[in-house]
């Protein structure tokens, strides 16, 4: 349930950003802006799947270097679609890590929610 919120919040400031963008900004900040949202949209799911295997993993008692590999390879795999994208001139660097920083703002919408729930629930009693 959380991360299903979390993830559709970040879904939500990634349109969001990169529509305001495209009316006010120049391309490539827009397209950094697409592409540091895509990419942590990216990161976060593969995260979660890398995470959850290597907890059943754990759980077994078996030891996978592939698993662990995962982790350090979502990053590889981040920083060389970047450095494409910025290599070609085609995305601003400022703009794929605000992108990115989506995250950030699905974890602060999170706790604002949290916080008028407990101050609502706390009324109510």
């Amino acid at each position: 349930m959380l991360e299903s919120r979390v993830f559709r919040t970040m879904v939500v400031a990634t349109a969001l950003t990169v529509a305001i963008a495209a009316f006010i900004a120049p391309w490539r900040v827009t397209t950094g802006l697409l592409m540091g949202g895509v990419l942590a949209l990216f990161s976060h799911s593969w995260l979660k799947n890398s995470a959850a295997a290597a907890i059943r993993l754990s759980a077994d008692g078996s030891q996978s270097q592939w698993r662990l590999a995962q982790f350090v390879l979502r990053y590889v795999v981040i920083a060389a679609a970047v450095f494409a994208a910025y290599t070609l001139d085609v995305v601003s660097l400022t703009a794929v890590l605000a992108g990115m920083s989506s995250f950030v703002v699905a974890m602060f919408v999170e706790a604002i929610r949290e916080f008028y729930f407990a101050i609502i629930k706390r009324e109510e009693n």
